[in-house]
């Protein structure tokens, strides 16, 4: 496994943001025109789901459809067009997560790409701990306990691969991280005593980092705003990007941008951050949950 510089990773990173943010200016190209994905995809020999996938950012762009769509746009000052195809170049370069290809499904290619590209990282999990906030050993068991016919090679090729992506967190452009984990998370045991323990010691240590928050949803509060289950939420750097919601399933992920759907996410999560214990009694809980364990 080859290692990243600083400068790398954040390029690699970055140009999966660049995808959207092309795929969205080409868009609103498209749109301002009155030009239907039809008649895009035609001009440049694809298809209407091609110019749909383009424009979300899920592809690659080539330069030649780039300057056709552009032209079939009208837009026909050199500086912009060069801009535009400027960041079709850097959309284009591959991330250091491609060098995990063989375990790493297509559709989380996209999320590690903008999880590594996001300035602020907050998410709420119910079922383990936060793959950012793993230890090796519960990594481990993690991946072990949900691939269990997988051969150990390939365990260890998806553990290394969230212990890289962990990475950002201590690096000098370190993201903003709020994690609410529930507390059936904490006590739903990965691996043996020693693997707990050394995961809830490795969180108490975690909360303690300046960019990073930690807060536990206790069981005595009862109900609350994380009913339907674990999100994550991305925010960017650019002002042009808006927040990603990011819903992870068992074969596949959903990234919602529309405006309405992510404030219902943003309110579901101020709940969530307002409910739970703030992060030095979640610490105690923690803690507490130690001495138990």
């Amino acid at each position: 496994m080859g290692r990243i510089g600083p400068v790398a990773a954040g390029e690699s990173s970055g140009s999966v943001v660049r995808r959207i943010l092309l795929g969205s200016q080409l868009r609103r190209l498209r749109d301002s025109r009155g030009i239907t994905r039809e008649a895009a995809g035609y001009s440049i020999r694809a298809s209407e789901s091609k110019i749909s996938r383009m424009e979300l950012g899920r592809v690659s762009f080539k330069a030649r459809d780039v300057e056709d769509l552009l032209t079939l746009y009208g837009v026909t000052d050199d500086a912009e067009r060069d801009a535009l195809l400027g960041l079709a170049r850097e959309a284009n370069m591959a991330g250091w997560w491609h060098s995990y290809g063989d375990v790493l499904p297509g559709w989380f290619q996209t999320y590690v790409g903008l999880e590594g590209a996001a300035s602020l990282i907050r998410v709420y999990e119910v079922q383990f701990v936060h793959g950012l906030l793993q230890t090796e050993s519960y990594a481990h068991a993690v991946v072990a306990r949900g691939m269990g016919d997988a051969p150990a090679v390939e365990i260890d090729r998806r553990v290394a691969l969230r212990l890289e992506r962990q990475k950002a967190l201590v690096s000098e452009r370190a993201p903003r991280f709020h994690a609410v984990l529930d507390e059936a998370a904490l006590r739903r045991p990965y691996g043996d005593r020693d693997v707990m323990r050394g995961q809830l010691r490795h969180l108490i240590e975690m909360s303690e980092q300046p960019n990073i928050t930690l807060q536990v949803m206790p069981f005595s509060f009862g109900g609350h705003a994380g009913e339907s289950g674990s999100f994550t939420m991305l925010r960017f750097p650019e002002s042009d990007l808006s927040d990603i919601v990011y819903l992870e399933q068992l074969t596949s992920a959903l990234y919602l941008d529309k405006a309405e759907e992510v404030a219902q996410y943003e309110k579901a999560m101020a709940r969530l951050h307002e409910d739970s214990p703030g992060p030095e009694e979640s610490r105690d809980l923690l803690r507490g949950l130690l001495q138990l364990t």
